[in-house]
């Protein structure tokens, strides 16, 4: 994984850092949503909040740094949502990667001001922690976003497909929800070792074509 290719302490710590917010964000973002469409179990958890550390799991954290995959999450109890409740899951769900996408713009426009010279460029030690900054900040909430879109459970994109599709069609695939962690192990961690790189060929060019577009990169 992309976590296994870092080697510059200063690149592993800004990592961490932009990581964290991404994955806390992102959760917050569930969790508000939630919260404004009547479920109070993020509330009652303390995730109303903008301070990262509520949104963090440890395992989550501890598994990024020693698989090279982990993430965060919300306790939400979706028979507490209001209105249908397979749409209002949807809604609650694509919040997540809205979010990531959010704040990916908001180091993509500071990234285009710093590149076309609108804003003070500092050499030196700055200039690479803010060069890095720019370039993991988009980069990793674009990837989580795009990530979590994909209609794999326990992905978001599997809440956001069950929202979406007629009724039938949604009950006959919600029993997938049980295999989800299997099914994305096998797809991230096996099919690549024989070749197969499904979400390489989903993601990247989605990825590649976002950096560019948000930030220029």
């Amino acid at each position: 994984m992309l976590l296994f290719n870092l080697r510059d302490p200063l690149t592993i710590v800004i990592f961490f850092v932009v990581i964290i917010f991404a994955f806390a964000y992102h959760e917050f973002a569930h969790a508000y949503v939630a919260d404004k469409l009547g479920d109070p179990t993020p509330r009652k958890h303390g995730r109303i909040t903008l301070n990262p550390l509520p949104h963090l799991s440890l395992v989550g954290l501890v598994m990024l740094a020693l698989v090279g995959f982990g993430g965060a999450y919300t306790p939400i109890t979706p028979s507490l949502l209001r209105g249908d409740r397979r749409r209002s899951e949807a809604l609650v769900a694509v919040a997540g990667p809205i979010a990531n996408l959010l704040m990916a713009a908001v180091f993509g426009l500071l990234s285009r001001l710093l590149l076309g010279g609108f804003l003070p460029y500092p050499d030196g030690f700055i200039g690479d922690v803010i060069s890095q900054l720019m370039y993991w900040g988009l980069y990793l909430n674009v990837f989580l976003a795009i990530f979590n879109l994909v209609p794999i459970p326990p992905l978001d994109g599997f809440t956001i497909l069950m929202g979406i599709l007629p009724r039938n069609l949604a009950d006959q695939i919600a029993p997938l929800r049980q295999y989800g962690m299997v099914a994305l192990m096998l797809v991230l961690f096996v099919l690549p070792t024989v070749g197969i790189d499904v979400f390489g060929k989903m993601i990247r060019p989605t990825i590649q074509f976002l950096l560019q577009l948000i930030g220029g990169w």
